[in-house]
């Protein structure tokens, strides 16, 4: 039997997938031509293929050697609204793995790691939207640990902001590739609203404030009220909210921002962090009445 599949019919609406209609340009296919991963003629053999075989589309382009489980998942990926970033197109730093590489056994952790604080704080009262992520000492990986775990609620459908609150060596704009000129020191100190607010294009429902200027009173700042308010009124817009903050060991900082979110977790690095510092950082944060959802441990 010979069949003839050309170009022009990969646009055609009456493409089905297991007897349902399908948009034509959220169909595989057409995703990848879209983005450069897959040419026409390319698509052309592997729909001939599919035909032939009754295959699906993903399967045969993976039998003839033309697909690979990576490009799959990537369209598998926009058709299911699941975005992420492929390297080299994206000024984001690849330390945010969750958004480059969403399939990868670190980012699953992270995954497991969302769903414990789903079910721990975030999903536990209409309250409780904000988070804050702390660590006894630097080099533990809490900037990172934030970044990525913003990137995959946000990647749940979560409306997330993840607040910059280190404002002492401030790392999420730099992560991100966004501007520093304002930021939560701006808003603590009075000189900008919540215009300062950016959110990552790339990235659907995930949105950074910066820390703005190093002010020389970080934690004087930190203390004022209009930190609650903030957060109150922010809370109205997103549904998770957090908070990454400078260690607990050398700054009070930590243990204040975490008492306006209500509640943290303690991030402690293998074979790093010290255990003592560890506890003295918990029996900070519950002498201020906070709720440690938990502690993380982090292998990275």
């Amino acid at each position: 039997m010979n069949i003839e599949v050309t170009a022009s019919q990969l646009a055609k609406p009456d493409f089905q997938r297991n007897g349902t209609v399908v948009d034509p340009d959220q169909s595989i296919g057409s995703i990848l031509i879209r983005f450069g991963r897959l040419t026409v003629p390319d698509a052309e053999k592997i729909m001939r293929y599919q035909i032939e075989r009754n295959f699906r589309f993903g399967d045969a382009g993976m039998a003839l050697g033309i697909l690979t489980a990576a490009d799959i998942e990537f369209a598998l990926s926009r058709q299911f609204e699941y975005p992420y970033l492929l390297r080299g197109e994206s000024k984001i730093s690849e330390e945010v793995i969750a958004a480059y590489d969403p399939f990868s056994r670190r980012v699953e952790a992270l995954r497991a790691l969302r769903n414990q604080l789903m079910w721990r704080w975030f999903a536990t009262g209409p309250a409780r939207q904000a988070l804050a992520i702390t660590s006894a000492d630097r080099g533990e990986g809490r900037s990172l640990t934030t970044a990525n775990l913003a990137v995959v609620f946000s990647q749940q459908g979560q409306r997330t902001l993840l607040i910059d609150a280190d404002m002492r060596n401030p790392k999420q704009h730099v992560l991100f590739s966004l501007e520093n000129r304002i930021g939560l020191s701006s808003i603590l100190s009075s000189r900008n609203n919540a215009e300062v607010i950016q959110p990552v294009t790339s990235l659907r429902d995930l949105s950074v404030m910066t820390a703005g200027p190093v002010p020389p009173n970080p934690l004087e700042l930190l203390g004022r009220p209009m930190f609650d308010s903030m957060l109150h009124q922010l809370s109205v817009e997103f549904d998770v909210i957090l908070i990454d903050t400078p260690s607990g060991a050398e700054y009070a900082d930590a243990q204040t921002v975490a008492a306006r979110a209500g509640a943290a977790i303690i991030l402690a690095r293998q074979d790093t962090s010290h255990l003592r510092k560890v506890r003295n950082l918990a029996d900070m944060l519950s002498e201020a009445h906070v709720h440690v959802v938990g502690t993380v441990l982090n292998h990275y």
